[in-house]
């Protein structure tokens, strides 16, 4: 009983209004498929719901848990906590933490399928939706399993979009950025117009087109409050686009791509 947990890249990301103390965003998240966690149920006696491969973050601090939680609560199917007192849940991590590419989400949204097909729940796509949405922001999108989707909202809108797929290029920077630490980096000290119109531009180009005519800063409304956080990012702003609030930065691979 084993299930992958693919990563994700924003190929743009533009901040058009808050609410509250979220930002209403407009992005595009492009599934990456050769980059994944691995979640596994493995049988066994439990006298509480176990998680190993993540023993740097405490079980209650653990999206995977928190989502346990959520499943529970929205159920109120017993078969979900009998299920996991004969079965623990065993975590591959290969996506970087704190890296922008969705590794967490992923890892919720991949559990709610797995448990959701194992223990039988019959919950449709728009019950998994909606206690995704209760745990984090990203974890909509890699419910729907789109390749490629406009997300906006605060995360909670996604729409298909059809595109050629493209090939990337990763540049993994061994720093850290703090999700919550760059959006309130970037709402003190960056934020001034939002920019809506090249937001909704950038919604209809397709992904390809954006990598090789908009520049990285102006793709990204977090890559400067990333770089004021996360210096060793700053060399590369020119060339290389940035997932998210980062680390994690990437192109197109193309034959004259280079690691420089």
């Amino acid at each position: 009983m084993k299930i992958k947990a693919p990563a994700k890249v924003n190929i743009f990301l533009k901040i058009v209004g808050l609410r509250g103390n979220y930002h209403e965003l407009i992005s595009r998240f492009v599934k990456v498929d050769n980059l994944y966690d691995e979640i596994e149920f493995k049988k066994g006696n439990f006298d509480r719901f176990t998680i190993e491969g993540c023993e740097n973050i405490k079980r209650e601090d653990n999206i995977i848990y928190k989502t346990f939680v959520k499943l529970n609560e929205y159920t109120q199917n017993p078969a979900i906590i009998d299920f996991f007192y004969s079965h623990k849940v065993v975590v591959k991590k290969n996506i970087p933490l704190g890296g922008g590419l969705g590794g967490g989400s992923s890892d919720a949204a991949s559990f709610m399928k797995l448990c959701n097909e194992v223990i039988d729940l019959r919950l449709s796509l728009k019950d998994l939706v909606e206690i995704g949405s209760k745990i984090g922001a990203d974890v909509p999108f890699f419910l729907y399993d789109y390749k490629s989707a406009n997300v906006s909202g605060i995360g909670e809108i996604i729409e298909k979009f059809d595109e050629e797929p493209i090939d990337l290029e990763f540049k993994f920077i061994d720093e850290h950025c703090d999700t919550k630490k760059v959006y309130e980096n970037y709402r003190k000290k960056i934020m001034k117009n939002f920019e809506i119109g090249l937001a909704n531009r950038l919604k209809n180009m397709p992904s390809k087109e954006i990598l090789t005519t908009i520049l990285p800063l102006k793709a990204n409304d977090l890559y400067e409050s990333a770089i004021n956080l996360c210096p060793k990012l700053s060399p590369f702003k020119d060339s290389w686009f940035l997932s998210g609030s980062g680390s994690t930065l990437f192109k197109e691979l193309n034959e004259n791509s280079s690691n420089k």
